[in-house]
């Protein structure tokens, strides 16, 4: 589904990604995890086409799209959801679906608003509420139901449990194993290690933008060192 090989980015003269390559199946769910700084939403923002990758070769569905303008890689069905969520403040939670709908996709689940108030239960109760009155974990919520209805065959999370409350967090990883239900490839970014382990296949960890770990979130678990070295504050 995703294949990322060789990737270098840069801020100006900062080498910030060296030599990043990852893969990931459809229908899996992977995460990429590291301490704030590593790399993590810079390598999202690259693989979207947000950030110029200065060498490698980025794969969607078998299609090289690096050095694609980021409108066209989401044409080919690959979703995004920033960090910062960018909800649209002044329109209600059914005007900010309305934006992101795109007709369906063939090999990827289709969406409508009832199928996500289904999954997202908190947005069925508030669909004339203005993004701005929300909480900031409905924001992240009606991000996610924004990016899927435009029916990605994969989406890019960037720091999904953020600053959300513990329940919050519980609700979003339901919610992100009710999308690998459907059949979506799911990648997100995360420095919260509980939560990836709720919800991902595999893992790779990121340091001082190099790729330092790969392996099954079991292998992780039974890795004191890695995440002694990698992962701990």
């Amino acid at each position: 589904m995703l294949d990322v090989k060789g990737l270098h980015t840069y801020y100006g003269r900062a080498h910030i990604l060296a030599d990043v390559a990852l893969s990931v199946a459809k229908g899996e769910v992977v995460v990429l995890l590291g301490r704030n700084g590593a790399g993590k939403s810079t390598t999202m923002k690259s693989i979207m086409g947000l950030v110029p990758a200065r060498a490698g070769v980025i794969r969607f569905l078998d299609q090289d799209i690096t050095g694609r303008e980021s409108h066209a890689i989401a044409r080919m069905g690959l979703g995004y959801v920033p960090e910062d969520r960018r909800i649209f403040a002044e329109l209600t939670v059914m005007e900010n679906l309305e934006v992101g709908r795109q007709k369906p996709r063939e090999g990827a689940p289709t969406w409508t608003a009832e199928r996500l108030f289904a999954i997202f239960p908190n947005l069925a109760e508030m669909r004339d509420r203005p993004g701005g009155r929300m909480s900031g974990g409905e924001q992240q919520m009606l991000t996610i139901a924004r990016t899927l209805m435009g029916n990605p065959r994969a989406i890019l999370l960037d720091e999904p449990s953020e600053g959300l409350a513990p329940v919050i967090v519980e609700q979003m990883a339901n919610t992100i194993k009710a999308l690998k239900s459907e059949g979506l490839t799911v990648v997100l970014s995360e420095q919260n290690l509980h939560f990836a382990h709720l919800v991902a296949d595999r893992a790779y960890i990121i340091e001082k933008g190099r790729i330092r770990y790969t392996g099954t979130m079991g292998e992780l678990a039974a890795n004191d060192s890695v995440r002694a070295q990698y992962l701990s504050v």
